[in-house]
């Protein structure tokens, strides 16, 4: 089997020898038919008369001709379609050159187009067959004028059925290569997203224990002197913060983690049940927050869980960043049919009231996280001062970039 593997793949490199073994099988074949005597007294008998000379010419040039059947199918055709015209006119008893006519109609059938083959394939039964009943020196009806009929009708059929197979097979392999280049292009989107989603959360993390840090600090440098316990109690907090960031900068790098690597983390990301911790690290770092409403009761998808979660922690962050010492924050989450709206406020009157002021990217990260599970984000100046930002994220759903990436 392995040796016919190779022979195979061999003359699929090698057209041209293939050729050329077919045109010897061919004329072998011609020749022996010439022997052949349809028209004996007692029917189809073997002669030992040898073809005349022109039968002979005709039949070798045919099977020549089929040496080039690839390269020029079409010249081919007409240079075989020509030599069996003239055996079908002058041949008696007629040799089978009509068979070199046929290979070339299949090659051409089989490598063009079937509105080609058609055309092609009616020309030749209609020249070749008329000429033969017309013109030849048998009768119209003689066998061998409908032998010429059918075999050209079977050429061109075998030659479009295998055309039809071809492209089917292509397409079909086409279809596949398209499959796994969408499957590997679906896998780098994911792996896109998944790392912009990193990145959302790594941001939200630093910024967020920053923030509190670099305040802590410079509590505690400022009452250092006057106050030890309270700058202690400050680098207290400054400790406890410095130590949740690391644990969540932690498990967030760990979901880099492949799944056989060791102590994976485990830890769920942080939702709204933490809301109170959240805040309570607001609180201690001097900023005097108030829940207006919460909704404790339902439970909600993970992503929109961790989106809403996101969006108080970047918003209570910028306020602590931008609004000034002595502003307050007020933070209401409600269910409202099929959405949670997340609402943050602040009466803050510092400097640099908005909180992209000084080119951060804390209001575009909430606005692609919100936009990522389809929902929208508001935010802006308050009338009389401060800040709102104002996010409704749907509670169900559609298949989305985001709720994949989770």
């Amino acid at each position: 089997m392995s040796t016919i593997i190779r022979a195979r793949q061999w003359l699929t490199t090698h057209p041209l020898a293939l050729d050329a073994a077919l045109a010897a099988a061919v004329l072998t074949c011609m020749v022996a038919a010439s022997f052949v005597d349809p028209r004996g007294k007692d029917g189809i008998t073997w002669s030992l008369n040898t073809p005349d000379d022109l039968s002979l010419v005709l039949m070798t040039f045919g099977a020549a001709a089929l040496v080039f059947r690839r390269r020029a199918p079409m010249t081919v055709l007409a240079v075989t379609g020509t030599l069996s015209l003239i055996e079908s006119v002058t041949g008696d008893p007629r040799a089978p050159v009509a068979m070199s006519a046929v290979i070339a109609l299949y090659t051409v059938a089989a490598r063009t187009d079937r509105h080609t083959t058609w055309r092609v394939g009616l020309l030749t039964m209609i020249v070749l067959t008329g000429s033969a009943m017309l013109a030849g020196p048998l009768p119209w009806y003689a066998q061998d004028n409908l032998g010429v009929f059918a075999w050209i009708g079977i050429g061109a059929t075998a030659g479009d059925a295998v055309r039809s197979r071809r492209a089917a097979v292509h397409a079909i392999r086409e279809r596949a290569e398209k499959a796994e280049r969408t499957r590997e292009e679906e896998a780098r989107r994911r792996v896109a997203e998944e790392r912009l989603r990193i990145a959302r959360d790594l941001h939200d993390v630093v910024a967020h224990h920053i923030a509190l840090v670099n305040v802590q600090a410079g509590v505690a440098t400022h009452v250092m002197d006057k106050r030890p316990d309270q700058a202690k109690e400050a680098l207290a907090h400054v400790r406890e913060a410095s130590r949740s960031a690391l644990n969540e900068l932690r498990a967030t790098v760990g979901l880099l983690r492949q799944s056989d690597d060791p102590e994976a983390p485990t830890e769920p990301a942080p939702g709204l049940v933490r809301l109170d911790e959240l805040l309570g690290t607001f609180r201690s770092a001097g900023l005097q927050v108030e829940v207006a409403c919460t909704d404790h009761g339902s439970t909600l998808p993970a992503a929109v869980d961790l989106a809403a979660y996101r969006v108080i922690q970047e918003a209570l962050t910028n306020v602590r960043k931008h609004a000034g010492a002595e502003a307050k924050a007020e933070v209401s989450v409600v269910r409202v049919g099929p959405n949670v709206e997340i609402t943050v406020l602040d009466d803050g009157v510092g400097e640099d009231d908005l909180p992209d002021a000084g080119g951060g990217h804390g209001l575009i990260g909430m606005r692609e996280r919100v936009t990522a599970l389809r929902g929208t984000l508001t935010t802006g100046p308050r009338y009389g001062g401060g800040f709102r930002v104002h996010a409704i994220l749907p509670v169900t759903t559609r298949t989305s970039p985001a709720k994949d990436s989770v």
